[in-house]
């Protein structure tokens, strides 16, 4: 099943007119305090009831983008040029209490993290109240439409729900509540900068279907920031390809996605795992441009194959072809797609497994969680553990790695019984399973330089000397695609996806043979994913790690892992091979999963080509 939303634009609810254009951005540009260009002549159009996917890799510059709309920078960064205009007026010209007026009532913000946006000692219901009080309703009009909005985002309005702290929701439900928030107001424009990561292909299909339908009810324009081309290939009537701070291509799903004309956009849609078969994920060569270190020419000339000797001598500008804005020199004819190789199944081997579970049962207090769960992992072999939230995915990670100590039944490592408590284990074990967190904001302390971060557990579990530490940590960050200018800043100044670049390397320094990784590419841009991939699949070859890989991206599943089991409210309801369980489900609940999975066009393009 494709995910597909029809969301042309709409007549106005109220006036029944013909959609007007509510944002128009004209040479938008962003800068560092030290005058180095950050986003440099962002312009497009969005009209009431179109959503403009915004899509790029991590650091180029989405989020800068989508924050200058509602007339806001990161810190260091300042506006010196262009014009967003939003029903006619410059927002970046707007005065400060002006400004906050204008944002919420008239141009709203859904953030990435749910769980960090909403305040964790207010109830949802007083939250969504709050938004509307601050633009002047009253209390009992903010009551009335705080209980019809949560309605329309399927959050039920009867006191129990409307009176729970956003800890007793999933993140599925905390994503509602602040699509709820933005849309209490009913602005003229939303901006979503990855609402989906991180949650379940079903919980997002309903999400997106949520969103989708508000947009189309209420006439609203939307800029929908995301990595995964797939989920904007079915919720976007344009696509914006970003790189380098520029728009380098701009045009419909079908135009982008199926016939890529810049070598950038065709390097993204390389990148994207088959739904259909397992390959080798191919990311594209070479790392962005830093900012203050972009070359004179194209900025994407160091990665390109089709690079000519105009594209050093100066920045290409737009152009027009087959109905699409590109920039770029070689813009008249359609850019290749890189063919992948297909990963065979590995001959079957009798390997005595190294990590082995055995009825266990995992418990949150007196709620059991996890009933009688079987796995047994082997070296070199990657687990897949899919499932919708709360089907206890984590739970059963945390439980392996010894987070949750609240479980019965045996795990055993090499025949090593392992301790419920991480705490009561001995250092070699604590060393052998290292764990990297779904969150990469939560995962890093922020008052450590990535150095710090990184060195710390390679000092803890080794002797090493002051020249192995450095050689350490620039291989493995190398590894991961982190250059070394980044030894030297904090967390909050990288990117989410950098972020877990960074907590992979944190874990793999220490040279584990179980890795656990919970969700770890839901924050990652696909070309980076694919890099990530393939670095992981390496590191189970050369050093015969075992991997527990917790993922709600289903075809992703088909280039990682070997073996996936099928979790559905604490229990396995499938288990086998990965063709078995994606080509062959035979319980509803996975079929149910999949069906729900989104799926890109190019994936059947490219399929049909390498046959």
């Amino acid at each position: 099943m494709t995910l597909s939303f029809s969301l042309q634009a709409v007549t106005d609810p109220v006036t029944d007119e013909s959609p007007q254009p509510s944002l128009h951005v004209s040479d938008l540009t962003v800068v560092t305090d030290g005058g180095s260009v950050v986003v440099d002549q962002v312009s497009f159009d969005v009209a009431a009831g179109e959503v403009l996917g915004l899509v790029g890799e991590s650091g180029s510059g989405k989020t800068t983008i989508a924050l200058a709309l509602l007339g806001h920078t990161r810190r260091g960064l300042t506006f010196s040029g262009g014009t967003v205009l939003l029903s006619g007026r410059d927002v970046l010209s707007l005065p400060a209490d002006e400004l906050r007026r204008v944002r919420g009532r008239q141009i709203a913000y859904v953030p990435q993290d749910p769980s960090s946006a909403l305040n964790p000692a207010m109830r949802v219901g007083a939250q969504v109240e709050e938004a509307l009080l601050v633009h002047g309703f009253s209390a009992e009009e903010a009551k009335d439409r705080a209980i019809e909005v949560l309605g329309e985002v399927g959050i039920p309005s009867d006191g129990a729900e409307l009176r729970k702290y956003p800890h007793q929701m999933s993140g599925g439900q905390q994503q509602r509540v602040a699509l709820a928030m933005a849309f209490a107001c009913r602005p003229r424009v939303i901006v979503l900068d990855e609402p989906t990561t991180g949650l379940d292909v079903s919980v997002q299909r309903q999400v997106l279907e949520t969103m989708a339908r508000l947009c189309s009810t209420y006439g609203v324009a939307a800029v929908y920031v995301s990595h995964d081309l797939a989920v904007v290939n079915g919720i976007a009537t344009r696509v914006a390809v970003a790189y380098a701070g520029r728009v380098v291509e701009l045009g419909t799903p079908d135009q982008v996605f199926r016939a890529p004309v810049h070598p950038y956009t065709a390097g993204l849609v390389s990148s994207i795992p088959s739904p259909d078969q397992s390959e080798v994920l191919v990311g594209i060569p070479g790392q962005p441009p830093h900012v203050g270190a972009r070359p004179a020419g194209c900025a994407f000339l160091p990665r390109c194959g089709r690079a000519t000797e105009a594209c050093a001598a100066g920045q290409p500008e737009p152009v027009v072809v087959d109905g699409r804005m590109v920039r770029c020199f070689n813009a008249g004819t359609s850019a290749p797609t890189a063919s992948r190789p297909r990963i065979l199944p590995a001959a079957a081997e009798t390997v005595e497994a190294r990590l082995v579970v055995r009825d266990l049962h995992g418990y949150y207090g007196e709620r059991e969680v996890l009933h009688g769960i079987d796995v047994d992992i082997s070296p070199r072999e990657c687990l897949a553990v899919v499932g919708e939230s709360g089907a206890g995915k984590t739970t059963l990670a945390q439980c392996i790695a010894g987070l949750n100590g609240s479980w019965s039944g045996s795990i055993a490592l090499d025949g090593v019984e392992l301790e419920p408590d991480v705490r009561d284990r001995d250092r070699d074990l604590l060393r052998r399973v290292q764990y990297v967190f779904q969150n990469p904001y939560l995962a890093l302390n922020p008052r450590k330089t990535i150095r710090q971060i990184v060195r710390e557990p390679f000092q803890h579990f080794f002797s090493p000397t002051k020249a192995e530490i450095d050689h350490e940590v620039e291989r493995v960050l190398h590894d991961v695609a982190v250059p070394p200018a980044y030894l030297d800043r904090y967390p909050d100044q990288l990117s989410g996806g950098q972020r877990q670049r960074v907590a992979i390397a944190r874990a793999v320094i220490v040279r584990p043979e179980v890795l656990i990784c919970d969700e770890i590419t839901s924050a990652l841009d696909v070309s980076v994913q694919a890099v990530i991939v393939e670095m992981l699949r390496q590191l189970q070859a050369e050093h015969d790690l075992s991997m527990v890989f917790i993922t709600h991206n289903l075809p992703l599943v088909r280039s990682v892992a070997q073996r996936a089991v099928v979790l559905s409210q604490g229990r396995i309801v499938e288990q086998g091979t990965v063709e078995q369980i994606l080509a062959n489900p035979s319980d509803p609940y996975t079929v149910r999963l999949i069906g729900d999975m989104p799926k890109l066009a190019t994936t059947t393009l490219r399929n049909e080509a390498d046959a």
